[in-house]
């Protein structure tokens, strides 16, 4: 996977070339600050192992398809954090704290217009379509999540909603542009997209396992959920092992956003030495058992084994 960064990294580049110029140096300063790049990794690997034309061009317009989910999730970054005020991003400023939040919003919409551009040049309305419908599904995603925001009575459904949204239907673009660029059916198209969301659904629940983890382990301060107002799995789960005269506490406090930083330390310790993080990467597996069947009576080959990789990966992630 780490050979492919680079080509995926030029063909960002030369997209992000393409804005118009006022707009690249907060767009660059977001993209270039690091990331897996699993989504263009995810839409290669899905267009190859259905036997993708990389002749006569097909390789650069491939990298190039591959990078427009990236574009997309970049945008979204950087409209989240203006919205957060959120002053860091992969451990670097937020592109709105150095060039101000109009303009971080801005280049945000200008990443996302050249990425739309990009999809459009490949001349499928299928693509466009996959496009589309992870754009505005992102945007629905985020919304649902800001209504949720300090509510201690959120639903598991609910939450599962706004990850679905926020997370999930971009990896899932992510796969089913690969297929489609290959020209797969309709039938592996939709295997695809079973594999991505799933994928992305496990992926971020793991994630939220890891913000409660420990700091020194992570690299990063823990309990970002709590302090933030988000009632992800491992703090429903704390919340409805308290006591009622407990419960009552957490949820004045969650609702007040009155949580001192040992107190999100201390409950952080507490949601661990439970084993209740545990339990929430146990959530994840039965959504990459799911992508697993989604995908295993696609063609076998190497590429296939890199998917399947990615959700041992997954289900293993410490950081």
């Amino acid at each position: 996977m780490a050979l492919e960064l680079p080509f995926i990294n030029r063909a960002l580049d030369h997209l992000l070339q393409e804005l118009p110029a006022p707009s690249r140096p907060a767009a660059r300063h977001t993209v270039e600050a690091g990331g897996k790049r699993l989504r263009p990794l995810l839409c290669l690997l899905c267009a190859r192992l259905l036997g993708a034309d990389e002749s006569n061009g097909g390789r650069e317009r491939l990298y190039r398809l591959a990078c427009t989910l990236e574009m997309l999730h970049a945008a979204t970054l950087m409209h989240d954090d203006v919205i957060d005020n959120a002053d860091l991003r992969r451990g670097q400023p937020a592109a709105h704290t150095v060039y101000g939040n109009t303009e971080a919003i801005l280049a945000g919409d200008a990443l996302l217009s050249t990425a739309n551009a990009c999809v459009a040049a490949c001349g499928s309305t299928k693509l466009c379509d996959v496009f589309a419908r992870a754009t505005a599904e992102t945007a629905a995603g985020e919304i649902l999540e800001l209504h949720a925001l300090r509510n201690c009575n959120l639903a598991s459904e609910e939450y599962l909603a706004i990850i679905r949204g926020k997370t999930a239907c971009l990896i899932r673009a992510a796969c089913e542009m690969g297929a489609i660029f290959a020209n797969a059916s309709d039938e592996q198209v939709a295997a695809f997209g079973t594999y991505g969301e799933a994928l992305g659904m496990a992926f971020q629940i793991v994630d939220d396992a890891l913000d409660v983890a420990d700091a020194e382990v992570i690299g990063k301060p823990t309990g970002g959920d709590l302090r933030e107002g988000k009632l992800t799995p491992p703090l429903q789960l704390w919340r409805a092992s308290l006591s009622p005269e407990e419960r009552e506490v957490f949820n004045d406090k969650f609702t007040r956003g009155a949580f001192t930083e040992e107190e999100v330390a201390d409950t952080c310790k507490k949601i661990r030495a439970a084993g209740i993080d545990t339990q929430v990467r146990a959530m994840a597996q039965g959504y990459l058992d799911t992508a697993k069947d989604a995908i295993m009576s696609l063609p076998k080959g190497s590429d296939l084994d890199v998917l399947l990789e990615i959700l041992t990966y997954v289900r293993d992630r410490r950081k």
